[in-house]
């Protein structure tokens, strides 16, 4: 029998899984071992938002984040920019009424603030890999009052699919509970950063 003759193998390759899907899986295997929710809320095995935590640094790999355990903030909107606290109030009263949690777990920050998470990032992570989670004062946009981090998880991954709806963009691959405002005249959300190392 001739190669030609013998029956052709179904030699279909899996699909394959944008980049952002990938990372988004480590990321989940990595964070459920360190938040202290650990487990994603829903059918997808995604990252989880770590429980009330007062920033983002402490989302990094590898344990303990400083902040988590504490209550979530009442508002959370202090110091925020009016148009985008505006924004997330539309969003939280849409999540609410299918009965979705939707709350800040961290918004404006002082330049201390800041500091005092990238030294803490880099401290416990080392460099490179604490630029992946924590920006320097200079360049966060939580120190400008133009970000804001949501959870619970539940409610990160609503707003992640219906933030554009109400002007609100996750800006990181990596962090799904980061939003910023849709830039003004822009009509969708711009490609996310796969972490926070760029503004560095």
């Amino acid at each position: 029998m001739t190669r030609r003759d013998q029956p052709r193998r179904d030699r279909t390759r899996p699909a394959r899984r944008p980049v952002a899907l990938v990372g988004a899986a480590l990321a989940a295997a990595v964070l459920a071992g360190c938040s202290a929710g650990g487990a994603a809320a829903g059918p997808r095995a995604l990252p989880a938002v770590p429980g009330a935590t007062a920033d983002a640094a402490s989302h990094a790999p590898a344990g303990g984040a400083p902040g988590a355990g504490t209550p979530p903030l009442d508002d959370g909107l202090d110091g925020v920019d009016a148009d985008l606290a505006a924004r997330f109030a539309a969003a939280r009263a849409a999540a609410g009424a299918e009965d979705v949690e939707l709350r800040i777990t961290s918004g404006k920050r002082t330049p201390e603030e800041q500091q005092r998470l990238v030294d803490e990032a880099v401290a416990k992570h080392g460099v490179p890999e604490a630029y992946r989670w924590v920006l320097p004062p200079e360049t966060s946009a939580h120190v400008q009052g133009l970000a804001i981090d949501v959870g619970p998880t539940q409610g990160a991954y609503w707003l992640a699919e219906h933030g554009p709806d109400y002007g609100l963009c996750q800006t990181y691959a990596n962090e799904v509970w980061h939003f910023e405002k849709l830039p003004d005249g822009a009509d969708a959300c711009p490609e996310q950063h796969p972490d926070s190392s760029w503004g560095w």
